[in-house]
């Protein structure tokens, strides 16, 4: 039975694939820092770190072959300065624990699977982003992006296979962007935001989950960008919502400079997007659930 350990196993890709790979067979060990979260079930079993403090349970690495690296601070909270830095520490400092950690113990680690975002292609109405793509956009989230894989490939340097997974934007029934999709169209208030144009990248969260398993089973390296085939833009898609529920869109689009306003510097998550392909992992066998907006809405909503 093969055991994995997943840091962010309680967030929301985390538990999903937590699930999947038990009922796969699979032993799940997960690093928790709230010691209350802690359970010993035969086959998931949580153990306490502490990485801003330099502190993890060694026993977290018994018997595991892979680490599933989930773990980051949200984005979709104000970033402030300080909030930033969190952003960026709750990626790096998180991996550097684990590096350092198994620098000094015997284990059994061949495989690193970091999840990553395609915020680090720059924002483009036109250009389709593949693996291969060598711009970087000048973000913040770029910034966060390159770090976050930098701190991922020092793995290599103990012999270990690392994947960075550049995830979109994750739709799931239960939270992330889709609710925040929805709820301005079930209160009436549904409108295209900036020009409507910007495009998302999106994926599935049963997808997601998919291609996590499918890396994980078939002992894939390097870089591949987790999205949907059909990425769609904010005009098309919140129109599809609304007639997903039944509702009107009567207000004019919601202008940038008040979105700027509203958000400061975060309202490029609303304003900026990219069209990013994933042909890479379908070329490795990779088959999507849910291909197009279409059917993802028709089964979440």
């Amino acid at each position: 039975m093969k055991t994995i350990l997943i840091t962010g196993a309680t967030g929301l890709i985390g538990s999903k694939l937590s699930k999947e790979c038990i009922e796969d067979g699979m032993t799940v060990h997960y690093l928790t820092t709230n010691k209350n979260k802690i359970e010993t079930k035969e086959n998931y079993k949580g153990f306490y770190w502490s990485p801003y403090e330099g502190e993890i349970d060694e026993k977290a690495f018994d018997g595991v072959s892979a680490i599933i690296n989930l773990v980051g601070a949200t984005i979709a909270n104000r970033w402030t300065e300080r909030y930033k830095k969190v952003i960026l520490d709750s990626r790096v400092k998180t991996a550097n624990l684990i590096l350092e950690t198994l620098k000094n113990i015997d284990h059994s680690v061949n495989h690193f699977i970091s999840s990553s975002g395609v915020s680090v292609y720059p924002h483009s109405e036109t250009k389709l982003y593949t693996e291969e793509s060598t711009e970087v956009d000048n973000s913040f989230l770029a910034q966060v992006v390159v770090a976050w894989e930098a701190a991922a490939d020092q793995f290599i340097s103990l012999g270990i296979d690392v994947v960075k997974v550049r995830t979109g934007v994750v739709f799931s029934g239960e939270d992330g962007a889709l609710p925040k999709l929805v709820k301005p169209v079930k209160m009436g208030m549904g409108a295209p935001l900036g020009n409507g144009k910007q495009w998302l990248s999106w994926i599935h969260i049963d997808d997601i989950v998919g291609v996590y398993m499918h890396i994980m089973k078939h002992k894939l390296e390097g870089v591949y960008n987790a999205v949907a085939p059909t990425p769609i833009n904010n005009r098309k898609i919140t129109k599809l919502i609304a007639h997903k529920l039944d509702m009107p869109m009567l207000l004019p689009n919601v202008p940038a400079f008040m979105l700027k306003l509203l958000l400061g510097e975060m309202a490029v998550l609303v304003l900026e997007g990219q069209i990013v392909s994933p042909k890479k992992i379908e070329e490795q066998g990779y088959k999507f659930a849910f291909f197009n907006v279409e059917s993802a809405l028709k089964d979440l909503l």
